[in-house]
């Protein structure tokens, strides 16, 4: 019986080791944001080939990327690979769509405060969310010890 509740203990801790390292994955890397789990729709929705019309396109992707300009506008991160890399994965777009056809002036696309405070919200949820789930299995383990 104390072999099956060490085994049971056992796995029970591997799986929340495990959860914690993929919920903490996307933060351990040189990004500081998860754009894995981001909403692409905005996008994928609105900027739609053979043409991808600009201004279709453009004001889909200032509408996706603006809450995050301080992370992907960060020299020191690979944040805006990042970015690039799942709106093409998931618009399938060729690459460098946005940075031919989206411009504004020499320093890239104008982001608006309002823009900027629509999406942020939304990817803090995804952080709390995956916390929060942690912090339940987490809680699970302490139960069996008691």
């Amino acid at each position: 019986m104390a072999a099956d509740r060490r085994l049971l203990l056992l796995l029970l801790s591997a799986a929340a080791l495990a959860g914690v390292a993929s919920a903490a994955g996307p933060f351990l890397s040189d990004c500081a944001m998860n754009f894995e789990f981001q909403n692409y729709t905005i996008i994928t929705s609105k900027c739609k080939g053979p043409k991808f019309p600009a201004d279709q396109c453009c004001g889909a992707f200032k509408e996706f990327a603006c809450p995050f300009r301080d992370y992907i506008n960060d020299d020191s991160s690979d944040c805006s690979s990042a970015m690039f890399s799942y709106i093409n994965l998931y618009g399938k777009y060729p690459p460098g769509l946005f940075a031919n056809i989206c411009r504004e002036g020499k320093k890239g696309l104008e982001c608006t405060d309002a823009q900027s405070a629509v999406t942020a919200n939304g990817s803090q949820r995804t952080r709390s969310s995956s916390l929060v789930l942690v912090t339940l299995v987490c809680g699970l383990i302490a139960l069996l010890f008691y």
